[in-house]
């Protein structure tokens, strides 16, 4: 399924925009900011649940970051789109990316779950997949 993926990007010519010019950056830019408030935002709920700032509110805290956390996974899929566009061969046969791409789908998978039943053990896994992920993806450049 990631050949054909990859063989499609290479023949519409998206893998040569999202290598050429600006794009590589600016995507790169958004990709780090979607990071920022991702992490940042979910981090610091994971924090609460976990025991931090016990006198914040919980249930304000979470309808105050959780948006924050959802426009940043929604700026990393587009700019992480345009990453592995530029260089989708290279990428698509990196562990390390594949590996990326599993914690993600932990982390979304954890998070779903946490909307129903919540709890410290989900706010752990939550705030270490985010971070493994994160992780992950600087490696890719190295792998």
């Amino acid at each position: 399924m990631i050949a054909s993926l990859v063989e499609w990007l290479q023949a519409s010519g998206l893998s040569a925009w999202a290598s050429g010019g600006a794009v590589y950056p600016v995507a790169n830019i958004v990709h780090l900011l979607g990071l920022v408030l991702l992490v940042g935002s979910i981090g610091i709920l994971d924090l609460r649940l976990l025991g931090a700032w016990p006198a914040l509110p919980r249930d304000a805290l979470q309808r105050a970051l959780t948006p924050l956390g959802v426009a940043g996974l929604l700026l990393l899929a587009v700019s992480g789109s345009v990453l592995f566009a530029a260089d989708a061969e290279s990428v698509a046969g990196s562990t390390v990316f594949r590996w990326k791409l599993a914690v993600i789908g932990l982390a979304l998978a954890n998070a779903a779950l946490f909307r129903r039943v919540g709890g410290r053990v989900l706010a752990a896994i939550s705030l270490a997949a985010w971070l493994v992920a994160a992780g992950l993806g600087r490696m890719i450049a190295y792998s």
